[in-house]
């Protein structure tokens, strides 16, 4: 009942356009965070939930890859920004990911009347309305969306960095803090899109 009553607001606030953000990375010790933002209208809204979009984390990579053509195909406009390893080492994860989403957002053609974002946290930066989701990805299709461009444009570049990076097994962790992942940091050191502010808390330097 809670999860309709907000989507029934937002649809009342912005009748034509359903505009989501996400981030994916956030939590990793090597590479950028990512954010993505989607734009759909009501059409492409139910074309997509008929093909399946649902939060990423519930996808297998197959799936989350085919889903990112139909996203970009029927979405009215998108975003996709990214913030490094040495912004996130030098501003701190929060403001990051916020440099991310605000570089995402300018990437559309037009400033969305409102924005919805998952999680708790406003995007400060943004001078407009925005809403806060708990758990958005599950609850709003244009969050979904989101959070697939965001998490597979992020993985296939953790894909590509693995010929540069080897022995981190960087295509398989996709940056984040494994004992495997550790363990080749001790083993190899780390390198320039290792976040050694993470890597500091986690007592690996």
């Amino acid at each position: 009942m809670q999860e309709k009553k907000e989507e029934d607001l937002l649809q009342v606030l912005n009748r034509d356009f359903e505009v989501g953000i996400d981030e994916v990375g956030k939590g990793a010790v090597f590479g950028p965070v990512f954010s993505a933002v989607v734009v759909l209208n009501k059409k492409s809204k139910f074309i997509l939930k008929q093909f399946g979009v649902i939060d990423s984390k519930q996808l297998t990579p197959k799936k989350r890859k085919f889903l990112l053509r139909k996203i970009l195909f029927f979405a009215s406009d998108f975003g996709i920004g990214q913030s490094s390893a040495r912004e996130i080492d030098k501003l701190g994860i929060r403001v990051a990911t916020e440099l991310s989403m605000i570089r995402a957002l300018k990437k559309l053609r037009d400033k969305p009347s409102e924005l919805i974002i998952d999680g708790p946290l406003l995007l400060r930066p943004w001078k407009g309305i925005q809403k806060n989701i708990i758990s958005g990805d599950s609850k709003f299709t244009a969050i979904a969306s989101a959070s697939i461009v965001a998490k597979v444009s992020r993985d296939n570049l953790m894909e590509r960095l693995e010929k540069k990076y080897s022995g981190y097994l960087i295509f398989k962790n996709k940056g984040y803090g494994t004992k495997e992942h550790f363990a080749s940091i001790k083993k190899n050191g780390i390198t320039n899109l290792h976040r050694k502010s993470f890597l500091k808390k986690s007592k690996i330097l």
